[in-house]
């Protein structure tokens, strides 16, 4: 009796709840309890062909009525209009109504940053959240998003719901250096994360513990102290160290008007003529930096203007310095290249 108990206080709950499985006892306990009384009062036409009779259930449950199928007596009639229709219906309802509020609860949580990305791939991470500096950031990154890219993954503390869900999916932490926010996120597999807490001290935790999790993401931090940034560097060298260039761009500007406007141009994805970059792809014969200089302008109408080798940049590099597989080339152009579009064997070629 204990037993019996427990188990129907444990059907109470779940009917109280409207649990999945509670919805499905009651669709087959009715299902079953109206074949049975079709049965008793001899609608045997369909109650005898399972199939013809589900059919007939769940189109009297979804109140479709095609009247192809029907009790023919009276008592089944009576039967269908008391209790095959009404409980069905109610069933059906329920069942609906189960969706709709799933399918809100899953909206709302997302918005509400409680949603799991987990499996999203080559996106790009953003964490922290200061109104102006990261909505402005975001629409950047956005700016740049080719059609088909994953969508931006915002990882911020203290905010109730997407602060900008037209641009990018929301991840809540309590803590910025959070590698539970991370996974979340789906970081592991991102492209790139960029870190700017609300001090220097937060972007600093963040930042190594985005690196030491997300080992293939490429990391960008930003310093309001150029010290901070100094020891960042100096503890891991992968992760990309910003700080502001305001004063260094104020004296450029005054000794040599206009490069500030230069800077701007160059950094901007909103305008053209803009600084790019990408990768010589494994695998390929090396070329003189001549080459690629001479091609990357006749073909593409790029301009070349450096190059980076494990985290050593030189710009407006010697000519005959030779480019491998690996090293990352910078170029000024309109929009950026598709590194499978540029014939690579062709710059090995033209020096041969």
């Amino acid at each position: 009796m204990p037993l019996f108990s427990q188990y129907m206080r444990r059907f109470y709950v779940a009917l109280a709840e409207l649990t999945w499985g509670a919805i499905a006892a009651l669709s087959f306990g009715h299902l079953a309890v109206s074949w049975l009384l079709l049965a008793i009062v001899g609608e045997s036409d369909f109650v005898s062909r399972p199939v013809d009779f589900v059919y007939y259930y769940i189109v009297t449950a979804t109140t479709v009525g095609y009247g192809d199928l029907s009790p023919q007596t009276g008592a089944g009639r009576l039967v269908a209009a008391f209790f095959v229709l009404p409980g069905a219906i109610a069933i059906f309802t329920a069942v609906l109504g189960k969706l709709l509020a799933a399918v809100s609860n899953t909206w709302r949580s997302r918005m509400k940053g409680l949603g799991n990305f987990g499996d999203r791939a080559d996106h790009d991470v953003v964490m922290g959240w200061q109104e102006a500096t990261t909505r402005r950031l975001l629409g950047l990154i956005h700016s740049e998003r080719r059609e088909g890219e994953a969508v931006t993954v915002l990882i911020a503390k203290d905010l109730e719901q997407n602060p900008a869900p037209e641009t990018v999916d929301y991840v809540r932490v309590d803590r910025l250096a959070d590698p539970a926010g991370l996974e979340r996120a789906g970081a592991a597999n991102a492209r790139s994360i960029i870190v700017r807490g609300v001090s220097d001290d937060e972007t600093l935790a963040a930042a190594l513990v985005a690196s030491a999790t997300c080992p293939s993401a490429h990391v960008v931090a930003y310093f309001d102290f150029e010290s901070t940034a100094s020891i960042l560097r100096q503890q891991n060298s992968r992760i990309e160290s910003v700080t502001s260039l305001s004063s260094e761009l104020m004296v450029r500007a005054a000794r040599d008007p206009g490069t500030s406007v230069v800077a701007n141009l160059l950094l901007s994805a909103g305008k053209d003529d803009t600084a790019f970059s990408v990768k010589v792809p494994e695998g390929k014969a090396a070329f003189p930096y001549e080459v690629a200089l001479r091609l990357m302008r006749r073909r593409h109408a790029v301009t070349l203007v450096g190059m980076n080798r494990h985290g050593n940049v030189d710009l407006n590099c010697h000519e005959g310095t030779e480019i491998q597989s690996g090293d990352v080339l910078f170029y000024i152009a309109d929009h950026r290249l598709d590194p499978g579009a540029i014939a690579w064997d062709a710059f090995a070629k033209e020096s041969a």
